[in-house]
């Protein structure tokens, strides 16, 4: 399918012969139009068309496709991925997030873990798992023993930078180090970390900043005096290393009581003896995962779902599950294999995202859509669309040599169009193939 034009259903279409008519011959009126304009702005563009590029434009109402180029093709997605993420917590997740699963022993509480990445995140002001956790002297951790902090085709070489955070059963802090330089030193969030810090004078002075690094495996931070410009009162940011045994030590810092590792094997999530505290309105979450294009949340949104359906923690197998039940009928199986879209490893289709957006609107409706994507000059999509906002709502997807836009778009005859643009492997500037993608849409929103 590598340009396809009228694409209209007949078997499917109940409608009168000659409305079916009229319906193709607008389609293939429209499809010719795009193709044209798609040939000019994107396929000829000098840097689009080092690489590749697949697009499709579906209008629901008519269930006709009216442009189709390299639709049926895979793609790096990057964050397009967190598209299909979306869709599982908004079907699986609630109104509001389970925090935690617990038992209640005197002074003692038994927790069970659900991936939460809420707890003691500075995006959410209230926090009623800590005044829950807070009000007992021992908390029992009952942990799944859940390793897998970075996901796979992750490039390993960024575990230091901000867009990489480490996922696990318990995350605390957003899973960050905040690091408060001072004039008098320093202090952290969370407490207690491991930090060589040169102050030498014969290094540092107050018009230069630092650089931040981590050791692999262990949070041991050395900062080092950089040649840029210091900002005033100095926040660096660096991922946690989130491993099994830090967690419970970083709770234990923060709720100055006693916490105990075990094994979760005597109950499961489905049984009733458990209590269970929400901690935020679901979407409060989903949110902010789609306007910043949070990998984090969106990692740990994967593995909620994961608890949520089958139990325990795991991505592969939640996937695997989602693709087998829920997503069975989409119209070309994707490799599929993490919640953010970090993954060089991920494989899609444009119709993919369509069939998936499609399939968001149809079961949660575009009213809440609207209010989780970011739309002209939010997120993301600050510096674009801004000229004539809430046309559009819509991911964006960022990697090397890879960018993708995915969403809804209302054209100026009110028509709702879902949308999916990826391109791949191109040399050269990304906001070039950005600005020429937004020509291409905003010409579709004008001119239909």
């Amino acid at each position: 399918m590598k340009n396809s034009i009228c694409n209209y259903n007949f078997l499917k279409s109940k409608m009168p012969v000659s409305l079916v008519l009229a319906v193709v011959l607008f389609s293939c009126s429209v499809s010719t139009k795009i193709a044209k304009r798609a040939d000019k702005i994107l396929m000829q563009d000098s840097v689009i068309s080092t690489g590749h590029i697949g697009i499709s434009i579906y209008e629901p109402a008519t269930n006709n496709y009216w442009y189709n180029y390299n639709a049926d093709k895979y793609f790096t997605p990057a964050s397009n991925a967190k598209l299909f993420t979306l869709y599982a917590g908004m079907k699986y997740l609630g109104d509001s997030l389970v925090g935690l699963r617990y038992r209640d022993v005197g002074d003692t509480i038994i927790i069970y873990p659900n991936a939460d990445p809420t707890f003691l995140h500075a995006d959410f002001s209230k926090q009623p798992i800590f005044d829950l956790l807070a009000s007992k002297k021992y908390v029992n951790f009952q942990s799944q023993y859940f390793t897998d902090n970075l996901g796979k085709g992750w490039a390993w070489d960024d575990y230091q930078e901000p867009y990489m955070v480490q996922r696990n059963e318990f995350p605390m802090y957003g899973n960050m180090i905040r690091i408060y330089i001072t004039p008098s030193g320093y202090k952290t969030i969370p407490d207690h970390i491991d930090i060589s810090f040169d102050r030498n004078p014969d290094n540092y002075n107050d018009s230069l900043g630092y650089d931040i690094f981590r050791d692999w495996k262990e949070n041991k931070i050395s900062l080092l005096p950089s040649y840029r410009p210091s900002a005033k009162d100095e926040i660096l940011k660096i991922p946690l290393a989130a491993g099994l045994y830090e967690m419970p030590r970083f709770l234990m810092d923060t709720l100055h009581n006693q916490v105990y590792l075990g094994r979760n094997e005597e109950f499961k999530n489905t049984d009733r003896r458990l209590s269970i505290t929400h901690s935020q309105p679901t979407d409060s979450l989903l949110t902010p995962m789609m306007h910043r294009s949070d990998n984090f949340f969106a990692e740990q949104t994967l593995l909620m779902v994961s608890n949520e359906r089958l139990g325990f923690m795991n991505d592969e197998a939640i996937i695997d599950s989602l693709l087998n039940n829920e997503l069975k009928d989409i119209p070309h199986r994707p490799t599929w294999v993490d919640g953010s879209g970090l993954s060089r490893y991920n494989l899609f289709t444009p119709q993919s995202f369509i069939y998936i957006l499609n399939k968001m609107k149809n079961e949660f409706g575009l009213e809440r859509l609207k209010g989780i994507l970011p739309t002209g000059g939010e997120g993301t999509l600050s510096d674009y669309y801004t000229s004539d906002r809430t046309f559009i709502y819509a991911k964006t997807g960022t990697l090397g040599g890879t960018i993708a836009l995915s969403g809804f778009l209302i054209t100026k005859k009110n028509k709702l169009l879902v949308f999916s643009i990826l391109t791949n492997n191109f040399k050269g500037r990304a906001t070039a193939v950005r600005r020429a993608v937004e020509q291409f849409v905003k010409g579709i929103r004008e001119n239909y």
